[in-house]
């Protein structure tokens, strides 16, 4: 009961605190760019992560305000090493001397979810152990339900209504630090990307050592080496610096449209060179893609690097999501304008991080939102381009891109590709058999009054009574030539009464017939007389 007391208590003071932040940077007045990055800032590590993956939804927040948010950087406090040996001792049932020969208490980095320390096991193998840090779950768990709280008593909803949903942003964050928190997930992560890229020997990846793993405490392969923007020591190590770039722009083009599985921080301290190997570390953020994803992004690519607008359209609506209210004819436009200033580029000056941010732009303008597989590749993409030009300036990541996909479809098997060409044949073939029924079925429901019409008017010119015009007169040329085609029918029979040796129903139905015509043919020159 008392520790029941006690959290209400430490809760009531957290959200006193969260509040009296909010009100410090007085945001009822307002808010801005710089002064959203600082209240995040002041309310702690949990709020600088939320920031952290703002600033990589471009397709929900302004660029101003995601440019911003870029700045956040974890400012945490390493843990002391009392509280270090307690995680470590908990997890593992023993003492932390019975399980590492030597442990480095100064660590390597520290974050707000953990921080990780250089170790020696038992048999001598060199390792790195990341160690969470105690109670993280749960304070992130209470701070994101203070938010809501707190956002509810101050209106912020109301205030940032043009800026950000707090709600989807909490529930994205959450969403995603669950997954980062449990070290398993991370373990499970990184021996997927090694089995991924078995086949490719300048790829590396570190050994788990599953064995010492828990859901809080992390321990895989240090790995030694230089890092990858160090080129001075990669130049007098012998290592061909190009190559270097060339070979992991190429890799992570493969983990997107081949793999639909790829590392989402491929910053420079995530990255080493070791025996001639690119060695990818740290797996607690991975993107993951469907396989209609995968193709979709291909398609992109493809589209891109033939300018084909229409394609980037249907891409883009397609992986988004939206009320079903975009204005197509000003996203096509926005679209082509976009499609227009990189058309007689060359793909080598081609940035590609404007690029993509442009693109998000464009969705965020419509209202569409990307799935969060989509984002953290964007955020991706970005942060390997900036990796791979700070080694080589000169590397092109959209050729690369496009160049890999257009292998990939050429070396498609050509018997794989024939068959496809024979279901969509046999696909097209079903389909036109179908239409006969379809006119049928059509021309049913309209005899039947039963066809609507569902028509989104976008800025059209065209009056709604002119339409309906259309709409009667083709109703009525229908009818007609359905009275005809029965009224024949029906003179094939001996039905009586006849009138002029013709069943009197099909008299009456010719007679009809043609008066609708006569009227129809009128209307028509009538009309026609008036547009002169």
């Amino acid at each position: 009961m008392s520790q029941n007391k006690e959290n209400t208590l430490s809760g009531k003071r957290r959200l006193a605190q969260i509040v009296g932040i909010l009100r410090k940077h007085h945001i009822t007045q307002g808010i801005d760019p710089v002064k959203f990055r600082e209240i995040l800032e002041d309310l702690g590590p949990t709020f600088v992560k939320i920031g952290q993956i703002m600033a990589s939804r471009q397709d929900m927040f302004s660029a101003r305000y995601c440019d911003e948010l870029v700045k956040l950087r974890d400012n945490v406090a390493p843990m002391d090493n009392k509280t270090v040996r307690q995680v470590i001792e908990s997890e593992y049932g023993q003492k932390l001397e019975d399980v590492f020969e030597y442990f480095d208490w100064s660590p390597l980095g520290s974050a707000s979810i953990a921080q990780v320390h250089q170790a020696l096991l038992k048999n001598g193998q060199m390792i790195v152990v990341k160690v969470q840090r105690p109670n993280i779950y749960e304070m992130m768990e209470r701070d994101i339900s203070l938010v809501r709280r707190a956002s509810k008593l101050l209106k912020l909803n109301d205030i940032l209504g043009n800026v950000v949903d707090i709600n989807i942003v909490l529930d994205e964050f959450w969403e995603t630090a669950k997954e980062e928190m449990d070290f398993l997930n991370e373990a499970q992560y990184a021996m997927r990307f090694k089995q991924l890229n078995r086949d490719l020997k300048y790829i590396g990846v570190p050994h788990i050592e599953m064995a010492y793993t828990t859901s809080k405490v992390l321990v895989m392969e240090y790995i030694e080496g230089y890092e990858v923007n160090d080129l001075d020591g990669l130049r007098d190590a012998g290592y061909d610096i190009k190559e270097i770039a060339s070979k992991l722009a190429e890799n992570y083009i493969k983990q997107i449209v081949d793999d639909g599985f790829f590392h989402a921080d491929p910053h420079p301290g995530n990255l080493r060179i070791r025996d001639g190997q690119i060695v990818w570390i740290d797996f607690g953020m991975m993107g993951n893609l469907s396989r209609s994803d995968k193709t979709l992004m291909k398609d992109a690519v493809l589209a891109i690097g033939r300018s084909d607008t229409q394609k980037v359209v249907d891409v883009i609506l397609t992986l988004g999501n939206h009320d079903g209210h975009v204005d197509y004819t000003k996203f096509y436009d926005d679209i082509e304008v976009f499609m227009n200033r990189y058309v007689t580029a060359d793909l080598i000056s081609i940035n590609l991080g404007d690029l993509v941010q442009e693109l998000f732009a464009i969705a965020h303008k419509h209202k569409i939102s990307l799935p969060k597989g989509i984002s953290m590749l964007a955020r991706g993409l970005v942060t390997i381009e900036s990796t791979v030009m700070a080694i080589d300036p000169h590397m092109s990541m959209v050729e690369i891109a496009t160049n890999h996909v257009m292998n990939h479809v050429s070396k498609n098997d050509p018997q794989k590709e024939l068959t496809n060409l024979f279901r969509q044949g046999y696909a097209a073939t079903q389909s036109s058999m179908q239409i006969p029924s379809q006119m049928s079925e059509l021309m049913r429901m309209m005899m039947k009054g039963r066809l609507k019409l569902n028509l989104e008017l976008m800025e059209s010119t065209v009056p709604m009574t002119m339409l309906n015009h259309m709409v009667n007169k083709l109703v009525v040329g229908i009818v007609s030539a359905g009275l005809l085609m029965a009224s024949s029918m029906l003179c094939m029979t001996n039905m009586t009464p006849q009138v002029l040796g013709i069943p009197a129903i099909g008299f009456i139905g010719y007679l009809t017939a043609v008066g609708l015509g006569i009227w129809l043919l009128f209307t028509v020159i009538k009309e026609r007389r008036q547009r002169k």
